[in-house]
């Protein structure tokens, strides 16, 4: 009897969600223009330079820490180990932590005020979708350490 492999049910790959919300900020921008005075500014251009190393700083150590522990970045696969130190000390989603940063970096590059403005629905479909069904199977996966990794660190930052 084949038994059932337990995972967080997360079917897309994650940056998908990203890169879709990003184009349909595109797609926005060329139906209902908005002003792109702004991002031309050497500001905006630094703004973006801070937001996409940060989002490295994010992303790269949270790689680092999947590939030694051999735990798997495919969401529908089980989880190997439970993250808790390193960058995940700082926050329990580094890797949607640095993709969001990564977002806004381009953003500032791009010069599109939807990108913006598309924010906090890139954080509600990302949370909803993502990092809640994540939660959920490993606190299964996972119990009371899990349990007390949460009352640690927060969930973004």
């Amino acid at each position: 009897m084949k038994t059932k492999i337990d995972h967080p049910g997360v079917y897309l790959p994650p940056p998908l969600f990203y890169v879709l919300i990003f184009f349909i900020s595109i797609f926005a921008q060329r139906q209902f223009p908005l002003p792109k005075t702004f991002w031309e500014t050497n500001f905006a251009f630094i703004a973006g330079t801070i937001f996409v190393i940060t989002g490295l700083a994010f992303l790269l150590p949270a790689f680092v820490r999947f590939f030694k522990t051999k735990n798997t970045l495919i969401t529908i696969k089980p989880a190997n180990s439970l993250q808790t130190s390193g960058i995940y000390a700082i926050s329990r989603n580094p890797m949607y932590l640095g993709l969001l940063a990564l977002y806004t970096g381009i953003a500032f590059f791009k010069g599109n005020l939807w990108t913006f403005l598309f924010i906090p629905f890139v954080i509600l479909v990302v949370t909803k979708f993502i990092i809640l069904k994540e939660e959920q199977y490993l606190g299964r996966n996972f119990g009371t350490d899990y349990i007390e990794y949460c009352k640690k660190v927060r969930r973004w930052i």
